[in-house]
């Protein structure tokens, strides 16, 4: 197959989970089976969990057999240098009807050793959010091992954790090692690092159907987690049909593009873009004519290969890439 450089769209891997809800398919136009699908998996490398092109000449053709086909085109030369032909970030929708687990995450160093996998740097962007929904990021103040074990014994861990009220449009950007838990009533654009590495400390004791609790990994957890206080929200411009910096860590930069109208792009071929589109519709405009629609709930991998186009339309979008 020769490279035909065009916007790429996977099958949605959607994932059922305990607290998961039916948001997926009513706001974000995903096809679920369940009552309960907590997840959707947009773009991942994860073992188990490859993305398959749902769209043009790669439909059926998994991400990781482009990548080993056309890496420099897919990834560009400079994500090409630090990972080879690994697709380094997964992104995902999460629709949490119910409290999901307080969790966090080890870091590269940690994740390499005990799971010979990257760590798991984060960011989320609200998409949507019930009246009075509440994250959970850290601790209210500076605490210890002793201190959080104490309070997990009692049951009373949520009570020494800091909980933030939150609205669309709204970003958090979670560090490897924050204590964290998306509440009832949100959903959520995840984008992170291509990682599947949890540590479950608190599941508010609850049991599935066959009266099981869920594992929790408090001894891999106890040298993980930061102690202490986090910022996470991350305030962002609104500059319409501009690239608003949102996130920029050595992972991935993130940039919340309010569209209205047209948008011209001259990149290099250094990185990739993807663009996930939380509100409204647009289209990618190449060479004048060659026109392909998105609609809220896409996500668009933009091989770095394709370095001039135009967004045009009214939407909201995330653009990310690697810098």
């Amino acid at each position: 197959m020769n490279f035909d450089c065009y916007p790429l769209v996977f099958k949605p891997i959607i994932k059922d989970r305990i607290w998961g809800g039916e948001k997926l398919h009513t706001l974000l136009n995903k096809e679920i089976a369940t009552q309960t699908a907590g997840e959707s998996w947009e773009i991942s490398t994860v073992p188990g969990d490859v993305s398959i092109v749902e769209n043009g000449k790669f439909s059926g053709v998994s991400l990781n057999e482009l990548l080993q086909k056309y890496p420099k085109e897919i990834l560009g030369t400079t994500v090409y240098e630090r990972f080879g032909n690994e697709f380094p970030l997964l992104f995902k929708f999460l629709d949490a009807r119910d409290d999901l687990s307080i969790q966090l995450h080890p870091n590269d160093l940690l994740a390499k050793k005990r799971h010979n996998s990257f760590g798991k740097t984060e960011m989320w962007y609200v998409i949507q959010a019930d009246a009075k929904a509440e994250i959970i990021v850290g601790f209210k103040d500076k605490s210890s091992s002793e201190e959080f074990l104490h309070h997990l014994e009692q049951k009373s861990l949520p009570f020494i954790l800091n909980r933030i009220p939150v609205k669309k449009g709204d970003v958090f950007f979670l560090e490897t090692g924050t204590i964290h838990a998306i509440g009832a009533g949100v959903v959520i654009a995840e984008i992170q690092q291509t990682s599947d590495i949890t540590y479950r400390i608190y599941d508010w004791d609850r049991v599935d159907a066959q009266g099981n609790s869920r594992e929790l990994h408090i001894d891999l957890a106890l040298d993980a987690i930061t102690y202490d206080v986090v910022q996470a929200q991350r305030k962002y411009e609104s500059n319409v049909n501009a690239g608003n910096l949102a996130v920029h860590c050595p992972y991935f930069t993130t940039n919340v593009i309010p569209l209205d109208g047209k948008m011209h792009f001259s990149t290099d071929r250094s990185s990739f873009r993807v663009l996930v589109c939380t509100e409204g519709e647009f289209y990618v405009e190449m060479n004048s004519y060659l026109k392909y629609s998105f609609q809220k709930g896409d996500t668009v991998l933009l091989p770095a290969a394709l370095t001039d186009f135009e967004l045009v339309g009214k939407a909201t979008l995330l653009e990310i890439f690697i810098s």
